[in-house]
């Protein structure tokens, strides 16, 4: 098959915005489906923004930035992705909504190859696949946040992934200049797997007092060299999507260390999910 070049992010949020400015700087075109007209305009603003800092910072010309630009669409209907040979969804971390977008784009895209990749970071690829009538084009592609900048990617095939789908998703990865490993099909895959237990012991360590946020994370930074500490790290991916993580590999596995402890459904409850509300185990700037 031949490289991807028309591609289809159904998302805008951090990691859909990511996937797309990544395929874009590759010279994809690029349409993105969002929801709303606010959705689509606060994604085309964090697009732009990534890129602008690229050019500030001396990574990216300002004619590179343009013509990423102007290889990206925008619309609010899943019909328009009709064309695409890739579709990469990258919607809430919510199997219910996953499941309606990868069934609603089975009917609107038109190749019967053209490969559907969820971004899911815990849910069994089977399980999204299996409401589709092409599982064998149905894969999971785990970027991790955020996406211009970490290089990895998970390739997760389902029982009913075939090979031809693995190797053009790879491929496909290559193109956007992205390391791939490959996982199983099992709640949490590879790197979830065991970050999450981590992330978790240290909520449950501040949830018993038996450390401060800060002094937990200086201590994995400047005691284990880790670029950022469990909490600070946790504020960066969101506590919601942390929380639904958990959940779902504890939903799988019934292991204790998987289970959301009390403090982080507090938090989400309380609307304190991290960076992007100004508020998680730190506070930061609107």
């Amino acid at each position: 098959m031949d490289p991807v070049t028309r591609l289809g992010v159904v998302g805008c949020g951090l990691m859909g915005s990511g996937i797309a400015e990544v395929a874009a700087l590759g010279g994809l075109d690029v349409r993105i489906a969002e929801a709303t007209h606010d959705a689509v305009e606060a994604g085309r603003r964090r697009i732009t923004a990534s890129l602008d800092r690229g050019v500030r910072r001396g990574r990216l010309s300002e004619e590179r930035r343009d013509q990423a630009l102007a290889g990206l669409s925008f619309t609010h209907d899943l019909s328009d992705l009709a064309d695409r040979r890739f579709v990469v969804e990258a919607v809430a971390e919510n199997r219910d909504i996953k499941t309606d977008v990868l069934r609603a784009l089975d009917k609107v895209v038109e190749d019967p190859a053209a490969i559907l990749a969820t971004n899911t970071s815990s849910i069994p690829v089977v399980d999204l696949a299996v409401v589709t009538e092409r599982p064998a084009q149905v894969v999971g592609m785990h970027f991790f946040n955020p996406v211009p900048v970490q290089r990895l990617v998970e390739v997760i095939p389902a029982l009913t992934t075939s090979q031809e789908t693995v190797r053009r998703t790879r491929d496909f990865a290559g193109q956007l200049g992205k390391q791939v490993i490959q996982a199983p099909d099992r709640s949490g895959f590879v790197v979830n797997a065991l970050l999450v237990p981590y992330l978790l012991s240290a909520v449950r360590m501040v949830e018993s007092g038996g450390a401060l946020p800060d002094d937990i994370d200086q201590g994995m930074e400047l005691g284990c060299a880790h670029p950022m500490g469990p909490l600070r790290l946790l504020d960066l991916i969101g506590l919601d999507t942390a929380q639904a993580v958990a959940e779902s590999m504890y939903e799988e596995f019934k292991e204790p260390l998987y289970a959301p402890p009390a403090l982080l459904r507090r938090m989400v409850a309380a609307g304190h999910l991290g960076r992007k509300t100004g508020r998680g185990f730190y506070t930061y700037d609107a």
